[in-house]
C-alpha cells in the first residue's frame, strides 16, 4: 500500500502551510499530492505551484469537476501537466454535486453516469492526439452543420497513457468507474464497510470490462489526527462529518448521506440532516455518532493509526490518501511523519 496526501482547498490564508505539507511529503517519499477544486481555487493552478516546488511526487487533481470544462480542455489541462512535471500528473475526475454543477456552472445535474462516460471517452481519445470527432448524446464534435473540423491536440503528454481517476461513491457510479477509470477517489471510507459500499462494485466494473483488479488504484482519502484523547481528535472532525452527511447537495440528492446509511447509519443520517438543513449545525454535529468518525479517520497514537492502516490494507486500499490535520503547519508536518512511521511499523511500506 502506498501512501498519498491530500490539500483539500487552497485560498484559505494556509497556502504557504499547504505547500511546506507538499514538499515535507515529497522528502518523506509520499507518492501523490492531490488537490481540489470546488467553487474556490482550481485545482490545476494549485498542483502546476506544487509541481514546481517538488522533485518527485505525483500531484493529482481530486478532483477537476466535469460540468466546469469541456472534455477537449481538460485533455489539454491534462496533457499540459503532464509535460510540465516530468510525467507526474494524475487526472481526477467527478461531476460534482447538483447545488455546485447547477448554481455556479449552470450545468444541469442530468444522467451524471452517461454524462462521465462521454466526458471520458473524448478526454482519452484526444490524448491520443489523433484528430477528435465524437458523436454522443452530451457531446458532439464537431458541431454538425458549420465550419468545424476534427483536430489533433498539439501539445505531447510526458506518457502515452495518463492514469485516470473518478470521484465515486454510489454503486452505480462505482461500477462505472471500475469499467471506464484507472482508479476510484473514495471520501469516507471505512475499512470494515469497504467491500460491500465499494470494492464489490468496482470489481463488477472490472468483470464487465474483462479486467481484474491488478493496476486498479483504490484511493480513499482519510484525515488523520494525532494524539492520546481519540474522542477528543474526534469531535474535531464533527462540523466536517455534518456539513457532508447533513448539508452537501440537496435532501434527496446527497451521495454522502446516502453512503452513511449503507453503513448502518440510518436513522443517524436522517437526524443529521433535518438539523443541519433547518440551520442547527451545532445540533447537526452533536448528532453525528464517534464511531462514524472513529471509523472514516485515522485518528490517535502512531500505534492505533497502524492497527487502521493495517485493516485498510487487508480491505483492498492500494493508495492511502492522508489529510494531515492540526491547528499548526507543526502540528500537520508531525501528522505527515506519523503518517510514515505507522506505515513502517504495520509492515507496510
Amino acid at each position: 500500500m502506498r501512501l498519498g496526501i491530500n490539500l483539500g482547498y487552497w485560498g484559505a490564508g494556509m497556502d504557504g502551510d499547504n505547500l511546506a505539507v507538499a514538499q515535507e511529503a515529497d522528502r518523506l517519499g509520499y507518492d501523490v499530492c492531490w488537490a481540489a477544486e470546488a467553487y474556490g481555487s482550481d485545482a490545476p493552478t494549485v498542483l502546476a505551484w506544487v509541481a514546481a516546488k517538488t522533485e518527485r511526487i505525483d500531484v493529482g487533481s481530486a478532483i477537476m469537476q466535469i460540468p466546469a470544462r469541456q472534455p477537449a480542455m481538460t485533455a489539454m489541462t491534462a496533457a499540459t501537466l503532464d509535460s510540465l512535471t516530468g510525467g507526474r500528473f494524475r487526472l481526477g475526475l467527478g461531476v460534482s454535486g447538483p447545488q455546485v454543477s447547477e448554481g455556479w456552472y449552470g450545468v444541469k445535474f442530468d444522467k451524471p453516469l452517461a454524462r462521465t462516460r462521454e466526458y471520458v471517452e473524448i478526454v482519452r481519445k484526444a490524448m491520443t492526439r489523433e484528430r477528435l470527432s465524437y458523436d454522443g448524446e452530451h457531446w458532439t464534435l464537431p458541431l454538425p452543420g458549420g465550419p468545424g473540423k476534427p483536430i489533433k491536440l498539439t501539445v505531447h503528454p510526458q506518457r502515452e497513457h495518463i492514469p485516470l481517476y473518478i470521484a465515486a461513491i454510489g454503486p452505480k457510479n462505482l461500477e462505472q468507474t471500475g469499467e471506464i477509470a484507472d482508479g476510484a477517489l473514495l471520501i469516507f471510507p471505512s475499512a470494515e464497510h469497504l467491500e460491500e459500499t465499494a470494492l464489490r462494485h468496482l470489481r463488477a466494473g472490472r468483470e464487465k470490462a474483462g479486467l481484474t483488479m491488478d493496476g486498479f488504484d483504490v484511493c480513499p482519502t482519510l484525515p488523520l489526527a494525532l494524539g492520546d484523547d481519540v474522542n477528543a481528535l474526534a469531535d474535531v472532525f464533527r462540523p466536517y462529518t455534518a456539513l457532508y452527511v447533513g448539508g452537501m447537495g440537496s435532501r434527496k440528492q446527497n451521495f454522502y448521506n446516502q453512503l452513511a446509511q449503507r453503513m448502518g447509519y440510518e436513522k443517524e443520517a436522517a437526524e443529521i440532516q433535518d438539523k443541519y438543513l433547518a440551520g442547527d449545525k451545532a445540533g447537526a454535529a452533536a448528532a453525528v455518532p464517534h464511531s462514524l468518525i472513529d471509523q472514516t479517520t485515522l485518528l490517535g497514537s502512531v500505534e492505533r493509526i497502524a492497527e487502521r492502516m493495517t485493516a485498510y490494507a487487508e480491505a483492498g486500499v492500494t493508495t492511502l490518501t492522508l489529510a494531515p490535520a492540526g491547528f499548526t503547519l507543526d502540528e500537520r508536518l508531525a501528522a505527515l511523519r506519523a503518517g510514515v512511521e505507522a506505515m513502517e511499523r504495520a509492515g507496510l511500506a
